[in-house]
């Protein structure tokens, strides 16, 4: 029987729930590592709430994310995950650090291209945000407390099937919204369209476009549409 492969055209501040999210890559997203997880790609989980487990910051004014390399899931034979080195799990297989740190230095030295990786951040429990689509360039160690930590440079791309010059508007539609205010806006709109109150295929939307002197840096800027006023604002634009 032929294998059939949904490819989900993904747009960067898509909100979805976590179903939805395992749906649409197909997977049970039960770690925040996942390598290649398609064929296509890659998908990382993050988080930037205040009090999250990893130390994911935002960069290159949101164009880039240093991303921390996640602990080996507690089992019965690792009950001590943070015991573990990075890199290689307790029978000495690569871990997913090891995986994604490999394909960094791969590319560093110019063997192969950029890993692709689709990033979700966590608004709150069950709500998540497509933050778009990465490439992986760079991977390194930090000290964090007594052991060691893999930090990896993503450089956010273009999302698929929406492909634009590289101009420095494309450049700033690529700019995550920072995580407060995110969580500010839901809190303000009450998780619904501001047009309609739906609750369903919602999306962060910039109320005045960068190209015309927009800001993601603070939520008045900042509000939640559904896929349908979402489009029908971006064709009054055009």
């Amino acid at each position: 029987m032929a294998a059939f492969i949904i490819v989900y055209q993904m747009q960067s501040n898509e909100i979805i729930s976590y179903l939805e999210m395992c749906s649409r890559e197909g997977l049970s997203l039960q770690r925040g590592m996942n390598f290649n997880a398609t064929l296509t790609h890659s998908v990382v989980l993050s988080s930037h709430r205040p009090g999250a487990p990893y130390d994911d910051v935002l960069e290159e004014n949101g164009t880039v994310l240093i991303y921390e390399g996640h602990d080996e899931p507690r089992t019965r034979d690792i009950p001590y995950p943070k015991q573990i080195e990075p890199l290689r799990s307790k029978n000495g297989k690569l871990t997913q650090n090891g995986f994604f740190h490999e394909a960094a230095q791969a590319c560093v030295r110019n063997e192969k291209p950029p890993v692709r990786i689709r990033v979700y951040e966590k608004i709150k429990a069950g709500i998540w945000s497509y933050n778009g689509l990465f490439e992986l360039l760079d991977s390194w160690t930090e000290t964090s407390g007594s052991r060691r930590v893999y930090k990896f440079k993503l450089h956010s791309i273009p999302d698929e099937g929406f492909p634009r010059p590289s101009t420095q508007d494309d450049l700033e539609q690529r700019r995550i919204i920072p995580s407060h205010v995110k969580l500010a806006v839901w809190k303000r709109d009450k998780g619904a369209c501001v047009e309609c109150g739906s609750r369903t295929n919602l999306h962060f939307d910039h109320i005045l476009p960068y190209s015309k002197g927009g800001t993601s840096e603070t939520e008045a800027n900042i509000q939640l549409l559904c896929m349908k006023h979402n489009m029908q604002k971006g064709a009054r634009l055009l």
